[in-house]
Formats: C-alpha cells, sequence, structure tokens
C-alpha cells in the first residue's frame, strides 16, 4: 500500500504522523519509548552518560538505552559535595582563569649579551698592531757602533795636528847653525887657518849638530801630533760607543715603554668591560624579573587565598530519571561552557 504525502492535508498528516510515531515508538527496546530531534552535541551527552548510540534493528533509528530512563523508572540519586563561598569560588576561578591565560603564552627569557671591547682595549689593539717602537733609537745606535768600528779601524789623522810653527823651529835651528858656521870661518880666517882641517872638522861637526837638532825638531814635532791625533781618534770611537749604547738603552726603554702602556691600557679597558657586562647582567635580570612578576603575582594570591577562612556550604544534587543534566549544572551557578567540562566536553573538570 502506497500513500501520496502531498495529497493529504495537514490535518490528515497529524494524524498519519501521531499513528507513525506511535507505532516506531513502541519498538523501541530497553524502555525508549520516545522519538526526538537532538544536535551533535546532544548526541554527545546521551553517549557520554550511557547512551549505548546503536542502531534499532527494526526501525533503522539510532538508539541511546541505558543512559538513564527506561521502562521502569529508577530511583532518584543524591549527590551531596562542599563547595566555597559564592565569592570566594569566584575569585579562586579567576586566578585559576588568569594562570591559565599565563601558562598558555611562554615566556620572553632575554637572550645573553656579551659586553664587547671597551674603547681603552681598542686602543691598546690598534697600538700592539704598530711595530717598530724603538727602531729608530737602536738604527741610530747601531750607525755609531760602525762609525766606531771605522775610525778604530783607520790611522789617526796626524797631519791634522802637525804644528804649523815648527818649521820656524827648524829654520831657526838653521839660522843659528849659519851664525856659527860663519864664526868658524871668521876664526879660521883670523887664525890664517882657513880651508884647513881643523875648520872643516867644526865646519862638519857643526853641519851634524844642526841635521840632529832639526830632526829631533821634527820628530818631536810629529810625536807630538800623533799623540793628539790617537787621543782625538779614541775620543771618538769612545764617544761613537757610548751614543750607540745609549741609543740602544733608549729603544729598549721605548719598548719596554709601551708594554706597561699597553699592560694599563689593557687593565682599565678590562674594568670597563667588566662593568659594562654587569650592567647587561643586572638588565637581563631585570628582563627575567619583569617576565615572572605576574607569575609571582599568582602565587602571592594564591597565598592569600589560602590563608584567608573559608566559608563552605554543603549542595545537595539531585539527578531524576530523564533530567536534563546540563540544566543540573546550570542550576548549580556553573556557565554553560563548564557545565560542558564537568559532563566530559572537554576532558576537564571544574573546581
Amino acid at each position: 500500500m502506497s500513500i501520496n504525502i502531498d495529497k493529504l492535508s495537514t490535518l490528515e498528516k497529524v494524524k498519519l504522523f501521531k499513528k507513525l510515531y506511535q507505532d516506531l515508538a513502541e519498538k523501541g527496546k530497553n524502555g525508549d519509548i520516545h522519538l526526538a530531534h537532538i544536535n551533535d552535541f546532544e548526541r554527545q551527552l546521551l553517549i557520554q552518560h550511557g547512551g549505548c548510540g546503536t542502531v534499532n534493528d527494526e526501525t533503522g533509528l539510532t538508539q541511546y538505552f541505558g543512559g538513564g530512563g527506561g521502562g521502569s523508572s529508577p530511583a532518584e540519586t543524591q549527590t551531596t559535595f562542599t563547595r566555597e563561598a559564592p565569592e570566594i569560588e569566584a575569585r579562586k576561578l579567576a586566578l585559576y582563569d588568569t594562570v591559565a591565560d599565563l601558562t598558555s603564552k611562554p615566556i620572553e627569557i632575554p637572550e645573553f649579551q656579551v659586553a664587547g671591547p671597551s674603547a681603552l682595549e681598542q686602543q691598546a689593539f690598534q697600538t700592539a698592531g704598530m711595530t717598530g717602537t724603538g727602531t729608530t733609537a737602536v738604527e741610530q745606535g747601531i750607525a755609531s757602533a760602525l762609525s766606531a768600528q771605522q775610525r778604530a779601524q783607520a790611522l789617526p789623522d796626524v797631519q791634522s795636528f802637525l804644528n804649523p810653527y815648527n818649521q820656524f823651529v827648524i829654520d831657526e835651528i838653521n839660522r843659528q847653525s849659519k851664525m856659527q858656521a860663519d864664526r868658524i870661518s871668521a876664526d879660521a880666517v883670523r887664525s890664517g887657518a882657513f880651508g884647513g882641517g881643523r875648520e872643516g872638522v867644526q865646519q862638519a861637526e857643526l853641519m851634524g849638530a844642526t841635521q840632529r837638532a832639526v830632526g829631533q825638531a821634527q820628530a818631536d814635532n810629529y810625536q807630538r801630533a800623533l799623540q793628539a791625533a790617537q787621543q782625538q781618534q779614541g775620543l771618538g770611537i769612545q764617544t761613537d760607543m757610548n751614543v750607540a749604547a745609549q741609543l740602544g738603552s733608549f729603544g729598549a726603554q721605548q719598548q719596554a715603554m709601551q708594554a706597561q702602556d699597553l699592560q694599563t691600557q689593557m687593565a682599565v679597558g678590562q674594568s670597563q668591560r667588566n662593568l659594562a657586562q654587569q650592567a647587561l647582567q643586572a638588565q637581563r635580570q631585570t628582563d627575567i624579573a619583569r617576565a615572572y612578576e605576574p607569575y609571582q603575582r599568582a602565587e602571592f594570591q594564591k597565598g592569600i587565598m589560602t590563608a584567608l577562612p573559608t566559608a563552605a556550604s554543603q549542595v545537595t544534587q539531585t539527578t531524576a530519571p530523564g533530567t536534563n543534566p546540563l540544566a543540573q549544572a546550570a542550576g548549580l551557578g556553573l556557565t554553560a561552557s563548564r557545565a560542558y567540562n564537568i559532563l566530559g566536553g572537554t576532558g576537564v573538570g571544574g573546581a
């Protein structure tokens, strides 16, 4: 038998629906006697509270027996639990929400920072890279030492120290000798022995004496000049050696002074860098303290709430057959979302 639904009136459709409803409802199992429209949320609630969620083999409809209700009305159940006073409970829930929000976000821990070289350290680095300190003095000292060596190898400059008036001495010796020779000749003439042997001997002796006197004068002049030249040469050598030693010492002193300056710059520069590093560490500790301050504040509030006197009250929850657990949860003063959590919607129980 087939019925054209479109040709039925509204009243006839209602009568047919009631007849079909009654017929299908009677085919329910384990006390299921109602047909209903439900959404996904309500379906989950039925399953979580024991509804089987299987398919009726006669009607092909989904059935949820086993979750309360049924053929025989079960006895009411009562659950008694202790709750905080509403004001305290609200504050605790607010604190919980605050902490949950804090823990949902990562804590921004500042990175470690290292202070770079200070200005003095950088200056010391540049100075250390400049080679050749004291080189000029050392090179000049080497030149003086070479000059002393050359002076020592050279012959004394005797010519520069010969007495320029020595020729006058020689001329005077020759003049005196000639005068003596003239007297010898004059005496020979007066005695009538001019040109004789006696005169010749005297003249020869005078000539020898004159030559010896001239030679001695020349020798004395040369000896004095040699001594003066040797003294001058020795003085020059000694002066060059002293200058070389002093310049070498000056070069070493310049290097030592530069090394000392570098050590001082590095020591002071390191102190400056240590201060800068301490400032960076202090700033990082401050930033960390600021990052953790909300958590410390929440812990402080928790301590205060823990120390507060409690005003607990006994709450009795009665569950009757067919009672909507969502409505019961709302009756306890909970929000719809927290009631859903209590019923297992998110797996997080309320406190």
